[in-house]
This record gives structure tokens, C-alpha cells and sequence, in this order.
């Protein structure tokens, strides 16, 4: 049997970083994950240098069908406190663009960062450990069986995380330990995900296989002005991962391919005597000009174009109407939409409302920030929040 204070299951970001708040009250703290080694996303995220936070951190950035619960958590431990850690540590980064926080190096900074802090505050990791069963006989007590042990604990903390990137070892034992004690959970679909096409625009778009394009991708929710990438199954990169958080099955998206242009005026105004595709190829990859308009018509003179032909144009390349097929699902998601109900957790203490020392925090909860680092804030936010009380 191993008698602790609190249990966390789930060693990757948010579980860490209560162990570690934990630690430091001097509570007797057992990590357990059924993986074979600790912040295993951590260490693929953002391209093998860990995204892990941003210097523009708000309850906008996240999705949430109570939008207010992030706000305590967020506001007491913020981006500029992971970031004093990090500097402790003297690991070095950089801003990629739009405030988000990279390793110069590897991701294996920030894991090993989080593992030195668990063993300086005492923290016992245990891995390759699956829970089979939870008893809560009394408040404040629970008892747990693994795969060939037993633990009791005063506090239980559920840190496992969504179900995106199954091969990372995602599973909804978060969702199920909720419904076991009757705590609601909001369906779930994958979010921050490459959006598939119809086999006509698949057909269509796949030659355009590994072009980018910076682009305004917007629908009746949010618009994101970042880059897209055309794949041989559709469409992916920043604009595309985070409108696909807005999008519902069956919507359409609209695709502004030229935002900084005006570009009835461009070609109004340009060189008469120029065919539209060599104006075009100022602003696009010859490409995307080929597929977007047929041949003949691309390669007609500007002074030839009625003011019809201009507003086709335009409507092609600045408002494209694009109804996706679908998502590449879990496998390729970055984070799960939905999940344990917040209206009820206590939003300052991330612990269940009717069920004392029942915690949850991070991805399993239903908070889902944008590309950029969010992700991470919140798991370390809402694992500190967590980690002063337990």
C-alpha cells in the first residue's frame, strides 16, 4: 500500500507543475502515468522546442462554455511567472512571432526544467502505472488500485489530459473518472486540426501540395490572419488550426487569400497592357493564380477585363467560399474541445464542487486555448491554482 497526500494522475504539464506547487507546502506527493516516461507532449510540442507560453495571455485566447472560469487561474499565475522559472533555469528562448515562446534548443528543457523542480520538492514519479479502479468511501479519501498496487490519498488530482494525438497515449480516463462520480462532461471533437476537403476540391487543391500562403481565414465565430499550407488532404497551418476550433460540421469558411490589397484597385490601376497572372504573381505563387483561374483567363491583358471579370476576380482569390469535408481527428489534433464541466469545479481551486479533494486541471477540463502557447499557460496556471491547496 502507499499512503501519501495527494495522488496526481497524469504526468505531463499540468500534472508536474501541481506536484511541484504541492511539493513546496511540503505534502507528500505520488505522480502516477500509464506511459513509459513523463511529459511525453511536452516534448514533441511545438516542432521538438515547446511552445510554452505566450506574452499575450487573456480569457479570449481560449474556448470554454463557461468563458469566465480561466480568469482566476490565469490571473494568478501568469505567463511572466513561467517565464521567471524558465529564466531560473537560464534556459534560452525566443519569440517566433505573435508573442509565442520557443526553446532556442530542445523541449527536453522544459520537461527536465519541471523534473528538477519535482525531485528538489520531493516529488515520487511513478510510470507504466494504468489505475483499474477509484473508491471514495469517505471525503478526503481515496483509494486506488493499479495494475499490481494500491494507493489511499487525502486528495486526488485528475491531470490526464485530452484525447488528441492518441500515440502520445491520449485516452478519456479523465472523462470516465468524472462520470463516475457524476460530474458532467461536454462532448468532445478534436480542435486545432488540419481541415480535410471534398473530394472535388480534394482533386481540385491537391496540386497545390506544400504551398503556403499568409491569408485572413475567417467564419461568423473568429478570423485568424496567419498562414494556410495546402496538403494532399487539405488544408493546414496557423489560420487553418485555429478556425478549425470555430468550426462546426457541415459550415462553410471564407478565405481571403490577398488581405493586405485592395485588389479591384490594383488592377484597375496597373499597367494595361500586363496580363492579369504576371500582376497576380506579385502577390501569390503562380500556383495557386493557375488553379484559382483558368488558363485562357489568367492570361489576358488588364485593359481587356470588364469591371464583371475584376469582381470575379477578386471574389475568387479575396473571398473564397470553402466548405470543408471535415478534420484529420484526434491523430493529428493539438488539443480536445469539451471535456469536465467547469460550472462544476471551483475555478479557484480546480476542485470539484460536490465531491471534496477531487481535482481536475488542465486539458481534461473544458478550457481549449489557441495555437500559441495557451495551452501550456493554462496547464501550468490551472496545475498551480490546484497546487496551492491540495
Amino acid at each position: 500500500m502507499n499512503n501519501s497526500d495527494i495522488v496526481i494522475i497524469g504526468a505531463g504539464a499540468a500534472g508536474l507543475m501541481c506536484a511541484i506547487e504541492a511539493g513546496k507546502r511540503g505534502r507528500h506527493v505520488i505522480v502516477l502515468d500509464h506511459a513509459n516516461k513523463p511529459g511525453k507532449k511536452i516534448l514533441m510540442s511545438g516542432g521538438g522546442r515547446c511552445n510554452f507560453t505566450n506574452y499575450t495571455i487573456n480569457a479570449d485566447n481560449f474556448i470554454s462554455h463557461n468563458p469566465h472560469f480561466c480568469k482566476s487561474a490565469l490571473s494568478r499565475y501568469t505567463q511572466w511567472d513561467f517565464i521567471e522559472l524558465v529564466k531560473k533555469y537560464q534556459i534560452p528562448f525566443h519569440e517566433k512571432t505573435l508573442g509565442q515562446l520557443f526553446c532556442d534548443n530542445k523541449s527536453k528543457d522544459i520537461l527536465e526544467m519541471l523534473l528538477a523542480e519535482c525531485q528538489r520538492n520531493n516529488v515520487e514519479i511513478k510510470l507504466n502505472t494504468s489505475i483499474t479502479k477509484i473508491e471514495n468511501p469517505n471525503p478526503h479519501y481515496f483509494k486506488l488500485t493499479s495494475n499490481d498496487e494500491h494507493f489511499d490519498c487525502q486528495s486526488l488530482v485528475i491531470a490526464s489530459g485530452g484525447l488528441s494525438i492518441p500515440t502520445m497515449g491520449a485516452s478519456p480516463f479523465g472523462y470516465k473518472v468524472a462520470e463516475q462520480f457524476n460530474i458532467p462532461v461536454w462532448p468532445t471533437r478534436a480542435g486545432l486540426v488540419p481541415l480535410t476537403l471534398q473530394i472535388e476540391d480534394r482533386e481540385k487543391f491537391s496540386q497545390l501540395s506544400g504551398v503556403a500562403v499568409d491569408c485572413l481565414v475567417s467564419n461568423q465565430r473568429n478570423q485568424f490572419r496567419e498562414n494556410i499550407l495546402f496538403t494532399h488532404r487539405g488544408l493546414s497551418g496557423p489560420a487553418i488550426l485555429q478556425i478549425s476550433s470555430y468550426w462546426q460540421p457541415g459550415e462553410t469558411i471564407h478565405i481571403n487569400l490577398l488581405p493586405e490589397i485592395h485588389l479591384a484597385n490594383e488592377l484597375t490601376h496597373h499597367s494595361q497592357d500586363k496580363q492579369l497572372k504576371t500582376v497576380l504573381s506579385e502577390y501569390l505563387p503562380k500556383r495557386i493564380i493557375e488553379i484559382f483561374l483558368n488558363t485562357e483567363f489568367a492570361e489576358k491583358k488588364i485593359r481587356t477585363l470588364t469591371q464583371e471579370n475584376i469582381k470575379s476576380v477578386c471574389l475568387s482569390l479575396q473571398n473564397w467560399v470553402l466548405k470543408p469535408n471535415g478534420t484529420e481527428g484526434y491523430r493529428t489534433a493539438e488539443v480536445t474541445l469539451g471535456g469536465v464541466d467547469c460550472d462544476k469545479i471551483s475555478s479557484k481551486t480546480m476542485e470539484a464542487l460536490h465531491v471534496p479533494g477531487l481535482y481536475f486541471i488542465g486539458e481534461v477540463l473544458d478550457v481549449s486555448g489557441w495555437l500559441g502557447g495557451y495551452n501550456f499557460q493554462w496547464a501550468w496556471s490551472s496545475g498551480w491554482a490546484a497546487g496551492q491547496v491540495v
